[in-house]
């Protein structure tokens, strides 16, 4: 029953082809279809962590990407004590000699450009063929980093899996146009996750005294999952379900979708494609109150993790400059994963408090990094803990509120144009993080 998803996308894997039939004539349910809920709730919730898992993994090991060490026999070591030999004895931050804002460009740029080409002709390209290459990335990212020799040669894995994540998401969210929309739920608790899953496997293995190459290659069963995940769990898809709780599963990762619109145009026949120049340009004038705060949440938050935390060093604690930045993202993470989660139980029309709220975090900690007025590290945990709640609870209110407030015919162009926020935020981030690192770092 499985193995079936994977069969039927092979002959049929033109997704106009199958949206172009299904409408016209529709099936009766399967026998088994709580079964088959299940086991495509299952497999989304596990194509959604698994494809974000190598993403995150890569932010987490950042600052051990930039500074590792190696030893006889290509073994990468995990700092041997808590006060950790600097890499630049002129500055009291122990900085690296590149920024971890350079792991997040790698990280961010090539799925930035994934989505921005993907309406061009990636629905040409079959879907099999598209999930087999991401999954290759996402292991040959592991891969390379862990037995990378230099600085240069990992950030081409993190390359990879930044190519992995970009062209798993618009694949497996275009590929929930062809199930109920409950669906959609899943994937996005997946990847939130996906989120909190990714760093603290990556904190906990470290911590336990695992080597960070021998922690990348322990996740290699990530890509395996994947792939398993789609070709053997996901059921035929059957015709689309106009029903289910649609406040919740368009919170978080829905607008996402709108990069597939060429795809699926059947599915919303008075979609985006067919509105005119002005009223595009008066849908976007609309929606400034939502893009600008969301830039500026994800500017500041990022500016935060990839800029602030590898100089927010505290040297009277007994955990290292590496282990510090992996507990910095740890929290972060989890965060983020609990208000990603948090649209049940309230929400807020007023982003742009959120994003002042954001950028108080960015001056506050960058405060302390100039001044080191901060007492204990337990203080900066409590802060990352609070950033990473806002940073979630401004992307899924975001999105909630454009759902709500735009209507059917212009709801599809408004998510394409708001979703490239949060990457325009982050991109902006590591652009400026990489100058203010190299000042910081030269600071006496």
């Amino acid at each position: 029953m499985g193995g079936s998803a994977g069969s039927q996308r092979r002959l049929s894997d033109s997704e106009g082809e199958v949206t172009a039939q299904e409408p016209r004539e529709p099936r009766p349910p399967p026998p088994d279809r709580q079964g088959a809920h299940w086991k495509n709730a299952m497999g989304f919730w596990l194509l959604g962590l698994c494809n974000n898992f190598s993403y995150v993994v890569m932010l987490s090991a950042a600052h051990d990407i930039l500074s590792h060490k190696r030893a006889s026999g290509n073994q990468s070591h995990v700092d041997p004590g808590p006060a950790p030999t600097p890499h630049n004895n002129s500055s009291r931050f122990d900085c690296n000699s590149v920024s971890t804002a350079a792991v997040l460009l790698a990280d961010i740029l090539p799925t930035l450009v994934i989505k921005l080409l993907a309406p061009l002709g990636l629905h040409l390209l079959p879907y099999s063929p598209r999930v087999l290459f991401s999954g290759v990335c996402a292991a040959g990212s592991f891969i390379l980093v862990a037995f990378s020799h230099s600085v240069v040669t990992s950030l081409c894995g993190v390359v990879l899996a930044s190519i992995s994540s970009g062209l798993g998401e618009v694949t497996f969210l275009s590929l929930t146009a062809f199930y109920p929309r409950a669906v959609i739920s899943w994937w996005s608790s997946g990847t939130g996750g996906a989120g909190l899953l990714g760093a603290l496997s990556y904190l906990g293995l470290t911590q336990v005294g695992l080597s960070p190459q021998h922690t990348l290659l322990s996740m290699l069963g990530i890509p395996a999952l994947l792939l398993a995940s789609y070709f053997f769990l996901l059921t035929s898809p059957g015709p689309q379900d106009p029903g289910g709780e649609e406040e919740a599963e368009r919170a978080a990762r829905q607008p996402l979708m709108s990069s597939e619109a060429p795809e699926a145009p059947e599915w919303k026949p008075d979609s985006s494609p067919g509105l005119s120049l002005q009223e595009k340009w008066t849908v976007f004038k609309g929606l400034q109150c939502y893009i600008l705060p969301l830039v500026l949440v994800y500017f500041a938050e990022y500016f935060i993790n990839q800029g602030l935390f590898e100089l927010l060093f505290f040297r009277n604690t007994s955990l290292s400059h590496a282990q510090q930045y992996r507990w910095y993202q740890m929290l972060y993470q989890a965060g983020v994963f609990a208000s990603r989660s948090s649209l049940r139980c309230f929400r807020i029309q007023f982003t742009w408090a959120l994003a002042l709220l954001q950028c108080f975090n960015l001056v506050f900690l960058l405060a302390d990094v100039l001044l080191s007025f901060l007492p204990s590290i337990y203080i900066v945990f409590l802060v990352v803990l609070y950033e990473g709640l806002l940073g979630g609870a401004a992307y899924v209110n975001t999105f909630h509120n454009i759902a709500l407030e735009t209507s059917d015919e212009h709801r599809e162009f408004a998510m394409a144009t708001a979703c490239v926020s949060d990457t325009l935020g982050i991109s902006l981030s590591g652009l400026l993080a990489l100058p203010l690192h190299d000042f910081l770092c030269h600071l006496s």
